[in-house]
């Protein structure tokens, strides 16, 4: 009798056991298909969404224009002022003194930039320590050979707008043909490319003339 009583109990407490319950719920939940509703993943209203989500990175080649500029040989396609002063850097190069350049290297508020990084002082003074003979006559040369070289027209739509020469600052000095070595090399050795092409761009000396006949700069360096 004792153990009939017992059984009855344990059945009631099965009945209304929470475990019971739970478990009853979950198999039941589990072949309901109603349940699937509760169980995706809910649409997030991007509007509404604190947190942004992080934008896919844009190519550079998207907005980039790799096109190198138009090369030049033509003197009379230059701007008479440029032109001109093109024509008494040669002359004075030529003539053999240095001291013939300084009536066209600017003025004192407004001077033609010789170095990339230091305060010239003395430009006739610098125009020869930056020559092997010490005075001026090698430097004067490159002038020589780089204002007979091919030159690019550069920056025309802005304030920067310039004459350069050699064109190749705008080259990819790693992609330069045979015919552009060789102009290359009339101008500076082998061994000066090899060196700039682990800088990766024409670092050798440039002169830069404004459209309105300003020496802006004889520089070398990156």
């Amino acid at each position: 009798m004792k153990s009939f009583v017992f059984c009855l109990l344990l059945g009631a407490l099965s009945l209304y056991s929470p475990v019971a319950n739970s478990v009853n719920v979950a198999s039941t939940d589990l072949t309901d298909d109603t349940l699937k509703v509760h169980t995706d993943v809910p649409k997030v209203d991007d509007a509404a969404n604190p947190i942004p989500l992080p934008e896919a990175k844009k190519s550079k080649s998207a907005n980039s224009n790799d096109t190198p500029p138009k090369v030049e040989y033509d003197i009379e396609k230059l701007p008479a002022p440029v032109k001109l002063m093109r024509q008494k850097i040669i002359d004075a190069a030529k003539s053999g003194d240095v001291n013939n350049l300084k009536p066209l290297l600017g003025t004192s508020s407004d001077p033609t930039q010789l170095s990339v990084s230091d305060n010239v002082k003395d430009p006739i003074d610098y125009i020869k320590k930056l020559s092997g003979d010490g005075d001026g006559l090698e430097t004067m040369a490159i002038m020589i050979d780089l204002l007979n070289s091919g030159y690019v027209h550069l920056d025309e739509e802005d304030d920067e707008e310039i004459y350069v020469w050699p064109y190749f600052v705008a080259m990819p000095i790693d992609k330069l043909t045979k015919p552009q070595l060789v102009e290359l090399f009339q101008i500076m050795t082998a061994g000066d490319l090899e060196e700039m092409k682990e800088i990766g761009t024409y670092s050798f000396f440039r002169i830069g003339i404004t459209p309105d006949g300003k020496w802006r700069f004889f520089i070398t360096g990156d």
